[in-house]
């Protein structure tokens, strides 16, 4: 416990939810308590003020660690660039470095056919998965150069597998395995270790959904061969901890998949 103490990791898309029983229910929000556990200082960075100004006040309480929470939505139309280099600037500001960056920001219009995609959902994806991984790392980078950090990036199965419904974030998705790679081979001359995680896990939304709709969720919604869903803080949250460790450094390129618990997969 506590090897990233006195460290600062940037979590994109970390805003607080639960699941009914208490524990973390969402991907971003189980990465930064997973972080927060091994004393990591954390920015976090979302769309929802409530929903970021709730994750500081509990890590912060839980925790004894230090978070700063900043609004930030990349998003077709806006100076996306600015955006991502005021997040880094604050981060060095408040903590004077910059360890690792998590982008696991996601939004997207699932259930949509191609033929009935419009641009507005596509740039939706894109924008706030592909162009906003992107924007983050050209603004990290010389930060993370420094500390010989590492870079997480987050995928999916849609891309992996061309999941029915799901193009735009599919497209997304593999968009982000594409320039990870090259981060990989351009960036590792700099010390900078880069990996991809496609995680399956059990969240809010998930959760939300069975309640709402059991039909189609039964229909939808398969169940991972592991026979349960990934534990967003315990499973994919300790996933990116080690990512971090700089025993993992050879690790540098690979695509990892978390699939309901198996763990790593190269």
């Amino acid at each position: 416990m506590g090897f990233l103490k006195n460290k600062t990791a940037i979590i994109t898309g970390a805003g607080y939810a639960v699941l009914s029983d208490g524990r973390c229910g969402s991907i971003g929000y189980g990465i930064a308590t997973a972080y927060a556990k091994e004393g990591a200082n954390l920015v976090i960075t979302g769309r929802n003020v409530q929903k970021l100004e709730k994750a500081k006040e509990e890590l912060e309480r839980l925790y004894g660690i230090r978070v700063l929470a900043m609004q930030a939505d990349i998003a077709a139309g806006s100076d996306n660039e600015q955006t991502a280099g005021r997040v880094a600037e604050a981060a060095m500001k408040e903590f004077g470095r910059i360890d690792v960056l998590i982008n696991n920001a996601q939004a997207s219009a699932s259930g949509v056919t191609i033929q009935n995609h419009t641009t507005e959902q596509f740039d939706l994806a894109m924008y706030s998965g592909l162009y906003a991984t992107f924007y983050y790392m050209k603004a990290c980078y010389p930060y993370l150069k420094q500390t010989a950090g590492s870079i997480i990036n987050f995928a999916s199965g849609a891309g992996l597998f061309g999941n029915y419904g799901q193009c735009s974030y599919a497209a997304a998705k593999e968009g982000i395995r594409g320039l990870s790679r090259v981060a990989a081979t351009e960036w590792a001359k700099d010390g900078i270790n880069t990996n991809v995680v496609c995680p399956l896990a059990w969240t809010a939304q998930l959760e939300g959904f069975e309640k709402a709709y059991p039909d189609a969720f039964k229909a939808n919604v398969k169940m991972p061969p592991a026979g349960h869903f990934g534990d967003p803080e315990t499973e994919i949250g300790r996933v990116c901890v080690q990512l971090a460790n700089p025993d993992f450094k050879y690790m540098n390129g690979e695509t990892l998949t978390l699939e309901g618990g198996m763990g790593l997969r190269p």
